[in-house]
C-alpha cells in the first residue's frame, strides 16, 4: 500500500474529535481514535452506546457535527470513491438481494466495485457456503446470510474494514471460521474495526480495544493491558472438604500470597490450582456501570 492510502502518521482510519448529534441528544461527545494497517481495533459497548453512529460517521453515512475523519488519508466527508472503493462493510443489517442466488449477490457487489474478475467460488468455500452458492438467498438461515455478508465484504481486498457483530448468529464452527478470516484479513494489511458482544471474542481478536459508553471512550488499550491494570490477579484453589468440594481465592498482590499458595499445595484434598483474571466484561462494567448487554 502506497503512502498515499495512510495518513501522514500511518493511520489506515482516523477519527479525530468525532461528534454527533439527533435533535438535543449528543450521541457521540468528541471522540478520537487511530487504527493502524493490519490491527484489529475492538470497538466495545452496549446498545445505544454511540458505535454504530460512529461507524456511519467512519463509512461517510454521516456527516460529523465535529471533528474530521480520514480513511486511508483521504477525508471520508467528501464523496471520494478511491477511498470508499477500499472499504469493506458487513452491518448487522442484510442487505442483500434475495432473489438473486448467494453467487449472483457476490457478482453483481463485484461490478459495483470493479473485481469482476473475482473468485467467488473460493469466496464462498472459505465462508463455508460451497454448496448453497447456486441457491437463492431468500433460502438462506440467518447464519448462512450472515456468512454472505462478510464474504462480500472482503470480496474486493479492501484495506479498511468495518465488521458489525460478524459472528451473530454464527454456530461455533462457523464462528471459529469467521475469526479465522478476520485475522487473514488483518495479516494482509486490511484494518480491521469489530464490534462484538462477545468479549471472548474480542479479547481473541483484537489487538486493541476502545471502551464506549454514551458518546465517550473510556479506555483504548489492549486487552492484556486493560486486564493488568484494572483487573484482579489471584489463584483459584479447589480441594476436597468431606463430601463437598471447597474453593478459595489468594490475590497475587498480598504480600502473604506465598505463604497462602504453599499452604494450599500441603493441604490435603487439594484438586486444582489455576490463575484467574478479570475478563473485559467485567472492567467495562466497572468503568462505566453498565454491561455490555444492557
Amino acid at each position: 500500500m502506497s503512502d498515499s492510502m495512510t495518513s501522514a502518521n500511518g493511520a489506515a482510519i482516523s477519527a479525530e474529535e468525532l461528534r454527533f448529534s439527533y435533535g438535543d441528544v449528543e450521541a457521540v461527545k468528541g471522540i478520537s481514535f487511530e487504527i493502524a494497517p493490519g490491527e484489529i481495533f475492538g470497538f466495545l459497548g452496549p446498545n445505544g452506546a454511540g458505535k454504530t453512529t460512529t461507524i456511519k460517521m467512519l463509512t461517510g453515512q454521516l456527516r460529523p457535527k465535529g471533528g474530521t475523519v480520514r480513511i486511508l488519508g483521504r477525508d471520508v466527508g467528501r464523496d471520494d470513491p478511491v477511498a470508499q472503493a477500499q472499504i469493506g462493510v458487513c452491518f448487522e443489517e442484510k442487505n442483500l438481494y434475495d432473489a438473486m442466488s448467494g453467487t449472483e449477490n457476490l457478482r453483481f457487489f463485484a461490478s459495483l466495485y470493479g473485481a469482476d474478475g473475482v473468485d467467488t467460488d473460493a469466496l464462498l468455500e472459505r465462508v463455508g457456503l460451497a454448496d448453497r452458492g447456486g441457491d437463492r438467498v431468500g433460502s438462506y438461515s440467518k447464519g448462512m446470510r450472515q456468512r454472505l455478508m462478510v464474504a462480500r465484504s472482503i470480496l474486493h481486498q479492501p484495506m479498511v474494514l468495518f465488521l458489525d457483530e460478524p459472528t451473530d448468529g454464527l454456530d461455533p464452527v462457523s464462528s471459529k471460521a469467521i475469526r479465522g478470516i478476520i485475522r487473514e484479513e488483518a495479516e494482509r494489511g486490511a484494518a480491521v474495526l469489530l464490534t462484538t458482544h462477545d468479549m471472548w471474542e474480542a479479547d481473541e481478536l483484537s489487538h486493541r480495544v476502545a471502551f464506549i459508553n454514551e458518546g465517550q471512550i473510556y479506555a483504548i488499550d489492549t486487552p492484556e493491558n486493560l486486564k493488568l491494570q484494572h483487573g484482579r490477579r489471584s489463584v483459584k484453589v479447589r480441594r476436597r472438604e468431606g463430601s463437598g468440594v471447597a474453593e478459595e481465592s489468594y490475590a497475587l498482590d498480598d504480600p502473604a500470597f506465598g505463604e497462602q499458595l504453599r499452604a494450599a499445595v500441603q493441604s490435603e484434598g487439594l484438586m486444582t490450582i489455576h490463575t484467574e483474571e478479570s475478563t473485559l466484561e467485567n472492567i467495562f462494567v466497572e468503568m462505566t456501570g453498565r454491561t455490555l448487554e444492557a
